[in-house]
């Protein structure tokens, strides 16, 4: 081995073991990680005992960021500012979300550190519909990723315009379009030296800053790998230019390379800008969500019609709406009747009929009448800013299948300029005359081809897509995590009441003995039921009074826990509950034996009376499965999901309701305190379970279980303990949200699978292992189109996404529920004793 080939091995070895010690070797951030790790920061740790400090938000806009390096190096950066309890950094959406002590750190500190780090930084606008103002708003101004990709338009069209005709001059001779003797004359690279020169240092100067700020934290991004190769291919051609004749004098054939370099930063300039609106494009489903709301409300002042901006509506305010009007803030109905378009808030295109009493919700359509309404939530409380705020968390959160890519991406810049280095020590060393101008080639190929973009986008672009699509779906999911576990989901466990039912339950059948009219019977049993909080005794009412029914006063009222209720009307005592009741009474309920039967295997609730002493009839009370039920349940089970239903009803009267709906396994008789036992239970047996319930009591079950699923038409401290909300009310929400998930998470593989591939084959080529079979070594003119393109290609799949639509459509009109946010609490069944 001759002397030059030594001192070109050792030179090469050398250069790739300061670059692992450079970047790999101990850092002082790193040991400052460690020692907060174990407790030797300089953070302030409260004694034994103490109140815990309270944790606040925030959450800031990051620019400059073009990888899954600058991501975790904007992490890192923010994690180390003292008080600082966990940052998420999101690529796509260029937020970071904080959460610090604020005794310890302030937004000032963590913006100072992502400066530090290399990027700039700004806290970002309050949440939607809070105290933005018109002058705030997103229509006032250009927003701060439309002035980037003007930027980038700008100097793309710069470098396009020099970089043609550099291009022509490098290429032509080759081609046949330019003349071969041109290119002896003195001035041929100068002029291609003055024309490439503002394309590598202005148009692509954005890519030294990045790669600047990365060196100065002994860090690296994409921008290293460009400005590396870039800049190699620039030198070299420089010293031809400046001088030939040291390169003649040693028989070198010397060649300038200016074309490759303007069209390799032209290229990746393209493959941003198309990037930047690509991912513009992802988040068009918050953007949607904001210009739903109307700017003004028609509101009710000293007997005036009066419009005012939304931001000066208050709780109480009486609001005006008129036919075509889009409902201004959450609110209920106080005089009118009109039918509401809900589909932006559940999904579904029919319109609800809305009259006094009922609830409507902020940014849905009046269509028909005119009504006027109280309002109950404005704005960053309505249902719209809650939705809003769920979105913007989902797309901002990161999920697990991403940590495989930050683990690589975490390498991947530092081992692609350690396989540079060797594939020019290997050229320079093997390959064929002339050796150095094919090293300098496959060099700058190599470092070019690499995307470590393509994997730090290929999650968070599918994850934005798909939670905005859910939204518009009726299906908000609370956070990647979620959307991600959904999937894996293969038990759903369902609530009966308010889930599988309409949660309102009415009046169905009067049995009378024929000693007395139902009319007289049910007249009593209304009476007396009058002075019960009950909801089932609010149904017995309810249903006299559709019958037209005069009630009477009842005296002597007394409710018996368990049992049912007592009272003197009208001259007798009457005796109104379950079998238990009468039987304690020792009352003879032989009569209605078979009718309690009957009724309980209908799924109904029957309950006795007693005048007198004596049985003179039943009344049956039950709460009427959703119509969707059916279908969607069948609709589960065809995605091969066991689907099981939960209820503190009696096993008779909860057979029943499952046998109507198609479900086989029930868990009957368990009390809201047992709910997330039995979820336990199921996940124990090794199930991926998902709980949809909507009330009070749901809310452990909900936290327990994988997936808490609740209904949008429940409480809030159901919504609060769920990971998904299914905004319509409708259990077909459920099979939407898994047909998402999986969709989203194919979406997800198969981005990863390009990402990796991509790079997997790319830079073997690049870096030559064809030559030897084919004789072909890859331009980095190429290598740089393929690199602009793989980053445009993921988000280009992701975008796929907004076209989701479930597989199975609604098969039975939704009934005329309203969807608002809030609504009361499940109601607590008796259970009947048969």
């Amino acid at each position: 081995m001759s002397s030059d080939a030594i001192a070109v091995l050792v030179s090469g070895a050398g250069i790739i073991a300061f670059l692992a010690w450079f970047f790999f070797g101990p850092k002082a951030g790193k040991q400052a990680e460690t020692k907060a790790g174990g407790q030797e920061s300089t953070q302030r740790v409260p004694p034994i005992g103490a109140a815990q400090p309270a944790l606040e938000q925030c959450d800031l806009t990051i620019t400059g960021m073009h990888c899954a390096a600058c991501v975790g190096r904007v992490e890192k950066a923010i994690k180390r500012v003292p008080g600082v309890q966990d940052a998420v950094v999101n690529l796509l959406s260029e937020r970071a979300a904080v959460r610090f002590d604020a005794s310890q750190a302030k937004p000032e500190d963590l913006i100072a550190a992502v400066y530090d780090s290399g990027y700039d930084a700004s806290l970002m606008q309050a949440d939607p519909f809070g105290q933005r103002s018109e002058s705030e708003s997103s229509d006032a101004q250009p927003s701060g990723r439309q002035s980037e990709a003007q930027e980038l338009l700008r100097r793309f069209l710069v470098s396009l315009a020099l970089t043609l005709p550099v291009l022509v001059m490098g290429m032509g001779p080759h081609l046949g379009l330019i003349p071969m003797h041109w290119t002896m004359f003195p001035w041929w690279n100068w002029v291609q030296m003055i024309l490439t020169t503002p394309v590598l240092f202005w148009a692509g100067s954005g890519f030294f800053r990045g790669a600047w700020a990365a060196l100065k934290q002994r860090a690296s991004d994409m921008n290293t790998l460009i400005v590396v190769g870039t800049f190699a291919a620039y030198a070299y051609s420089l010293a031809v230019t400046i001088a030939p004749g040291f390169f003649a004098a040693r028989n070198v054939q010397a060649g300038v390379y200016f074309e490759t370099v303007g069209v390799i930063v032209t290229l990746i300039l393209m493959g941003r800008l198309l990037e930047a609106r690509a991912k513009r494009s992802t988040g068009t489903a918050i953007e949607k969500l904001i210009g739903l709301q109307p700017r003004t409300a028609r509101v009710l002042r000293d007997g005036q019609e009066v419009d005012v901006p939304l931001s000066e509506v208050h709780v109480g305010d009486r609001i005006l709406v008129r036919p075509g009007e889009k409902v201004p803030v959450d609110g209920i109905v106080v005089s009118g009747q009109s039918w509401v378009d809900e589909s932006m808030l559940t999904g579904e295109s029919a319109p609800v009929e809305k009259k006094e009493g009922d609830t409507v919700t902020g940014a849905t359509l009046n269509q028909r009448g005119a009504f006027t309404m109280e309002a109950k939530r404005v704005g960053k409380d309505t249902a719209l800013a809650r939705i809003v705020r769920m979105v913007e968390q989902a797309q901002g959160s990161r999920a697990p299948i991403q940590r495989l890519a930050d683990v690589i991406t975490g390498y991947f810049v530092p081992v692609v300029l350690m396989l540079a280095v060797a594939t020019f020590t290997g050229w320079r060393l093997l390959g064929p005359e002339p050796k150095f101008l094919h090293a300098l080639l496959a060099f700058v190929a190599v470092l070019i081809i690499a995307c470590p973009c393509a994997l730090g986008l290929a999650t968070p672009t599918a994850i934005m897509v798909g939670t905005g699509r859910g939204a518009q779906l009726g299906v908000l999911i609370k956070d990647a995590e979620s959307l991600e576990t959904v999937h894996r989901v293969r038990t759903v466990v369902l609530d009966k009441t308010g889930t599988v039912t309409e949660g309102r339950p009415a009046l169905t059948d009067v049995v009378a003995a024929p000693e007395v009219t139902e009319i007289e019977l049910l007249r009593l049993a209304a009476s007396v039921e009058r002075g019960s909080e009950h909801p089932l005794a609010g149904a017995i009412v309810a249903g006299a009074q559709a019958r037209g029914i005069r009630l009477t006063e009842a005296t002597q009222f007394r409710a018996l826990a368990g049992l049912g209720v007592e009272a003197h009307v009208e001259g007798h005592d009457l005796l109104l509950g379950n079998s238990a009741l009468l039987q304690e009474r020792h009352i003879d309920t032989a009569a209605f034996a078979s009718e309690m039967t009957r009724l309980s295997e209908e799924g109904k609730t029957p309950m006795l009376i007693a005048l007198d002493g004596k049985a003179v009839g039943v009344l049956a009370v039950a709460d009427p499965i959703k119509a969707t039920a059916p279908a969607a349940i069948a609709r589960l089970k065809a995605m091969g999901i066991a689907v099981v239903m939960l209820t503190g009803d009696n096993r008779r009267t909860a057979e029943a309701v499952a046998r109507q709906v198609g479900i086989e396994r029930v868990l009957p008789e368990v009390l809201p305190e047992h709910k997330a036992e039995e979820i336990q239970r199921l996940q124990a047996a090794g199930e991926i379970v998902a709980m949809v319930g909507d009330g009070i009591n749901d809310a452990p079950a909900l936290a327990q279980a994988d997936i808490g699923m609740a209904i949008g038409t429940g409480t809030d401290v159901a919504i609060e303990a769920a990971d998904v909300v299914l905004m319509r009310g409708d259990l077909n929400g459920v099979a939407d949200a898994i047909e998402l998930s999986r969709a989203t998470m194919r979406n997800i593989r198969q981005n990863l699978a390009f990402a990796f591939g991509y790079n997997t084959l790319g830079i073997p080529i690049a870096a030559g292992v064809l030559f030897p079979f084919t004789g072909w070594l890859l331009s980095p003119m190429i290598a740089s189109a393929a690199m602009a393109l793989s980053s445009v290609s993921v988000v280009t799949n992701a975008l796929r996404l907004r076209g989701f639509t479930p597989a199975v459509f609604r098969s039975v009109p939704l009934t005329a529920a309203s969807p608002s946010l809030v609504a009361p609490a499940e109601l607590h069944k008796r259970d009947s004793v048969a």
